[in-house]
């Protein structure tokens, strides 16, 4: 098992309720694993967000859903922003 700290953002945070909460997750998942866990956990306002929220693993952007995820490792959701 890896865990992974989840960290919300702007109406991501407002729909979920809190700032962060870790997942337990088998070796090997994905950003697409933990967003389908994600989804099952908080169904919903969070689950429409994560469906149009772009996404950090430590730090640095995803392009790649189907890449594991690194162990122990945190999980940016960002929900569009609006403005520029």
């Amino acid at each position: 098992m890896t865990t992974v700290r989840v960290r919300y953002f702007a109406s991501a945070r407002a729909a979920r309720g809190a700032e962060t909460e870790d997942l337990q997750l088998p070796e090997g998942a994905t950003v697409a694993d933990a967003v389908a866990t994600l989804r099952a956990r908080h169904p919903g306002p969070l689950a429409r967000i994560l469906d149009a929220a772009s996404f950090l693993v430590d730090g640095v952007a995803v392009r790649d859903k189907t890449k594991p995820l690194p162990a122990d490792t945190e999980l940016d959701v960002l929900p569009p922003f609006a403005g520029g």
